[in-house]
């Protein structure tokens, strides 16, 4: 394990890292866009629910949040391929890329980020519309932590003294929200970001399975219904392992956004 042998698939006949090298990226490219989408949200939904406190906004952020955190991600997923995709046919259900296209050539693994590299921009388009509906599945329920989390540290941030030495000294409401509070209450929320990565490069599984992804969460999924045991353990110990790498970087992460720690370091 250490040397990086994990053995043999029972099901592929293929060396599991080798398995992992060709499935993860796709795992990667969801977690992340789901990461994005999550904090895009998230955090201007923390701002504005902690800045206008028991406020319409307010309680309509914690809706959202409470009810992202209670939706099953398979459940969820469902349904917006019932509405997307059944009803609607804006976008399809399941996939990387339309079966009628070529997939770009690999350089990153990433089939948005090769197809703009070959100037495909058909190509593009398609991975972005095959993307938009698990990564949304995926997301939902981080951004609802998200927002509770950016919620409850601006809160905080907001009665400090400092805040109210800016407003005694004139200092814009924009101000003193964007340029003072918001970057001391993203300190603590960094971990949860960092953790919610972790959690999606793991929690992909359900998501894979219904949107048909080729990532390691369908891979394992698969796996497990044959009983392919140094499959299921290669991918165990991957993710665990990219759990820890992200957490080491969000400690680092917190030495460059918070002086005091480097100092004490």
């Amino acid at each position: 394990m250490v040397q990086g042998d994990f053995g043999t698939s029972i099901r592929t006949r293929r060396p599991v890292l080798e398995d992992l090298r060709i499935f993860f990226p796709a795992t990667l490219e969801l977690a992340l866009t789901a990461l994005l989408f999550a904090t895009a949200l998230g955090i201007p939904l923390g701002v504005a629910s902690a800045v206008w406190k028991d406020k319409p906004i307010d309680h309509f952020v914690r809706v959202i949040a409470v009810t992202g955190i209670s939706t099953p991600a398979f459940w969820l997923g469902l349904l917006v391929i019932l509405l997307f995709y059944g009803n609607l046919g804006w976008l399809p259900s399941g996939g990387r890329i339309d079966p009628s296209l070529e997939m770009p050539a690999r350089v990153t693994g990433f089939p948005m980020i090769d197809s703009l590299l070959a100037g495909d921009l058909q190509a593009f388009g398609s991975a972005l519309k095959h993307i938009l509906l698990p990564a949304f599945t995926l997301g939902f329920v981080h951004l609802g932590v998200v927002a509770r989390q950016v919620r409850a540290a601006m809160l905080e941030e907001l009665q400090q003294d400092y805040i109210r030495t800016a407003k005694a000294n004139g200092l814009s409401r924009f101000k003193i929200v964007f340029t003072e509070a918001l970057p001391n209450a993203m300190i603590p929320s960094i971990t949860v970001l960092g953790l919610a990565l972790g959690d999606l490069l793991y929690g992909a599984v359900l998501t894979e399975t219904v949107f048909a992804w080729p990532g390691m969460g369908a891979y394992v999924v698969n796996s497990i219904q044959a009983l392919d045991f140094p499959a299921v353990m290669g991918f165990t110990v991957v993710v665990s392992l990219a759990y820890v790498l992200i957490n080491l970087a969000v400690d680092l992460i917190y030495m460059a956004v918070d002086p005091r720690i480097r100092e004490v370091s």
